[in-house]
């Protein structure tokens, strides 16, 4: 697959096989995803793969306790609704989970982990893997006790949790709106 055919066919996979993704290939997406540009090249990031079942159960149900308690769930009575119901699971069964951490707080380490997340997705979607940067538990994991549970120090700062597997069906087009863009001369 060219880049151009990844970056428009690339999407949020929420379905997956049970069929794990193999350690090799994991590293090849983080090699892919280290090729990112940051920053006075300061590289800021760190992987943290997760691939026990159990493990990924206890963080989703965490993530979603910590999350009914936030104003973010309460504000919305559909996110209520999801994170209330004990079979969901914020990281759709996946075999793997592959945390973006920053290494410590800089001025654009977030961006720069961000990059390499997009980066990392790009490989998965070339390499006929989905993934999925999942929201619900970015805030969870950059308390105290979600650092402690990925097994990062207290200066690390998790920007991007992405779930990696094979998706169950092909990802479905999703139409986009046309670019708004201001030319100014």
């Amino acid at each position: 697959m060219d880049l151009k055919e990844a970056i428009y066919s690339r999407r949020a996979v929420r379905e997956f096989t049970a069929e794990p993704v193999k350690e090799e290939v994991l590293r090849q997406l983080i090699d892919a995803a280290i090729q990112a540009p940051s920053a006075v090249n300061q590289q800021p990031w760190l992987f943290t793969v997760v691939r026990d079942k159990a493990l990924l159960a206890r963080f989703s149900t965490e993530a979603k306790a910590y999350m009914l308690k936030t104003s973010m769930a309460a504000a919305s009575h559909h996110f209520q609704t999801i994170l209330s119901n004990s079979d969901f699971d914020i990281f759709y069964h996946a075999p793997a989970l592959i945390v973006i951490s920053a290494a410590a707080e800089g001025p654009w380490a977030v961006e720069d982990c961000a990059l390499a997340a997009e980066n990392l997705m790009l490989a998965a979607c070339g390499a006929g893997l989905g993934t999925c940067w999942i929201g619900f538990a970015q805030r969870w994991l950059g308390t105290p006790d979600g650092k402690a549970a990925l097994k990062l120090s207290s200066t690390n700062v998790p920007v991007a949790p992405i779930i990696v597997g094979h998706p169950r069906t092909p990802a479905a087009p999703v139409p986009r709106k046309a670019a708004k863009i201001e030319w100014i001369s």
